[in-house]
């Protein structure tokens, strides 16, 4: 089976066996090493949910043990970080925070995951000085909060709600982007307000109404999130990749004359789609071994281009797209090692 066709959305499925479903990805990991983080990434997160949290701390352990070879090793820390203070590794799980955070890595997600972490411990005062790191980092002067980021506005807004920290702009920004993004009425003040929790316990039926409206609007915007299809994806191949791969299938040279200019028309491509407002757009990586092996999956020739543009939709349904444009100071996506400002972002 292709890991991107996983049976029937399993994980998605309210009665999911997650010992079979973590099984099967790791079957699916070994015929597909190329794929191996994401699916093992995932396996680990159906064994948490099976509650075999050793099995999880394991996988985690196994894509950690190359580093070097991981597009998300900082992600993969954070997991394994939540995973072990669940069952009792609080010290251990503190120790690699510490590194995440001293790390100050650019992606949003693994400071999403440790701060939401402290925060379920009832360690609000780090959970909020872990959010204002990552907003601080990767904010700092960024117009439009790139869609990723958005937990980190949220998840420090609801941190200082708790501790009853005065508003300030970074939670300012996040009322803002609750506005523009969620159709729902209730401010996200209110969505925050510790005293729901009270209203929970309540007698009055006024008040139990009001929090089942409340919640409502949570799950819809939840939703909403969770719905968002994956980016829309410019293929990309590296210098060593694309030479190959015309040395392979010179037919192929009608559609990349030279490496200047496809790097050049990637990114004239991804700024004519963002600005006729195509959202989530990103980039995927491609490898000569990973293309024929598609084409051979589509029973057609790697020569054939029109299965150019459905190799980097299958790549990007396996989760392989990277956000387009990098966050602020990153590194340029075409690989010269230069930021991104300062290469096709200039």
């Amino acid at each position: 089976m292709r890991p991107d066709t996983p049976a029937e959305n399993a994980e998605n499925a309210v009665n999911v066996d997650h010992t079979a479903e973590a099984a099967r990805l790791e079957r699916t990991a070994d015929l597909y090493p190329e794929d191996a983080e994401a699916l093992l990434v995932r396996a680990a997160a159906h064994r948490e949910l099976s509650g075999d949290r050793p099995a999880a701390t394991a996988l985690y352990d196994r894509l950690l043990s190359a580093p070097d070879t991981l597009e998300t090793p900082h992600l993969v820390r954070a997991l394994k970080a939540s995973n072990l203070w669940e069952y009792g590794h609080e010290a251990e799980a503190r120790a690699i925070i510490d590194g995440i955070r001293t790390a100050a890595p650019r992606d949003p997600a693994p400071w999403v995951i440790v701060a939401e972490a402290l925060e379920s411990h009832d360690e609000l005062e780090a959970a909020h000085e872990t959010f204002t790191q990552a907003t601080t980092l990767l904010l700092t002067d960024v117009p439009e909060p790139p869609y990723a980021t958005h937990p980190l506005l949220f998840g420090r807004h609801r941190v200082g709600r708790m501790l009853g920290a005065p508003h300030d702009d970074w939670d300012d920004r996040a009322d803002a982007l609750h506005s523009s993004s969620s159709s729902s009425s209730v401010s996200l003040d209110e969505l925050h307000d510790p005293k729901r929790v009270w209203a929970l316990g309540s007698d009055n039926p006024a008040e139990l109404e009001a929090e089942i409206s409340r919640l409502r609007a949570e799950l819809d915007a939840h939703r909403e999130a969770l719905s968002r299809p994956f980016p829309v994806a410019i293929l990309h191949w590296p210098a060593d990749e694309l030479a190959e791969l015309l040395s392979a299938y010179p037919s192929l040279t009608a559609e990349y004359p030279s490496r200047d200019q496809h790097l050049s028309t990637i990114e004239a491509a991804l700024r004519e789609l963002a600005s006729s407002g195509t959202a989530n757009l990103g980039i995927v990586t491609g490898t000569v071994p990973s293309y024929e092996a598609f084409a051979a999956s589509e029973a057609s020739s790697p020569t054939q281009a029109e299965l150019l543009p459905q190799y980097a939709t299958t790549l990007a349904a396996r989760g392989r797209a990277t956000a387009w444009p990098p966050e602020r100071g990153a590194g340029c996506w075409c690989g010269a090692g230069a930021s991104y400002e300062g290469c096709h972002g200039s």
